[in-house]
């Protein structure tokens, strides 16, 4: 099973870079799009419904603001629109989920607290929130893989000269403590991580221009311990820009969903 990710900066821009005709040649199950800036009555055009796919959305209600998509050959039994985190911050158009059998698939934007207008405090309280419920779906007879923009770097090798980086919110020691619980107390394994050990590799770059500046690993594929041994390949693409982030391909050995 093929499972792609993406944070697109806007789905209308990434579709007039080519993003759909990219995608119609990967042959992926599911598709996790991020960050689409667009209310969903704006997607009604055909483009956006790729042939072979169901296709879900959960705008913010807000035009020009967040926004998530999946895409899946196999129609899922439930919908999941939001993580009903009481601070409602969630309902932003931030997370959309799919559930089969066995399995639960999530496209996550979470705030960034990269600008001026957004704040960390927020940011904050939705992963201490995101935490707790991950405690709680731990103990369901399901595997998860949460897509997404994580809008923060696990460790060193995830960020180009990390050194310049550790007073600005993406890298701030107390998300890399949050990551390092996500990995080891509430064990979810990082599926990149998983194939790819070595450091080097960046998924986003805050100057907007992929390459340009400093590269941060902010784009995840966070699965069950369960899934680890099932991942079979991770790469992020990198010869077409879509957006300031690239797609994180992985490839599981899941056949039945």
């Amino acid at each position: 099973m093929r499972v792609i990710s993406l944070s697109v900066d806007g789905i209308h821009q990434a579709a007039q870079r080519g993003l759909y005709d990219w995608i119609a040649e990967q042959d992926a199950d599911i598709i996790c799009l991020q960050d689409l800036r667009a209310l969903e009555p704006e997607l009604d055009n055909d483009i956006f419904h790729p042939e072979g796919y169901f296709s879900y959305f959960f705008d913010s209600g807000v035009r020009h603001y967040n926004g998530v998509a999946i895409y899946t050959r196999h129609q899922p039994k439930a919908l999941i629109y939001g993580l009903g985190f009481a601070s409602g911050v969630d309902m932003e158009g931030r997370y959309l989920q799919v559930d089969f059998e066995r399995y639960s698939i999530g496209s996550l934007l979470a705030p960034s607290a990269f600008s001026e207008t957004e704040s960390q405090e927020v940011k904050i309280k939705f992963f201490d929130d995101f935490q707790a419920l991950l405690h709680k779906v731990t103990r369901k007879r399901r595997n998860y893989i949460f897509c997404g923009n994580w809008a923060m770097a696990h460790t060193k090798k995830d960020v180009e000269n990390y050194q310049n980086h550790d007073a600005l919110s993406g890298f701030l020691g107390h998300e890399q403590q949050w990551m390092n619980q996500l990995f080891s107390q509430l064990e979810y394994a990082d599926a990149f991580r998983a194939v790819v050990p070595e450091g080097g590799e960046f998924s986003w770059w805050p100057s907007g221009e992929v390459g340009k500046g400093d590269g941060m690993r902010i784009d995840y594929q966070v699965i069950s311990q369960a899934l680890k041994k099932r991942v079979e390949y991770a790469a992020m693409y990198k010869t077409r820009h879509f957006s300031s982030h690239l797609p994180v391909i992985v490839d599981y050995d899941i056949d039945d969903l």
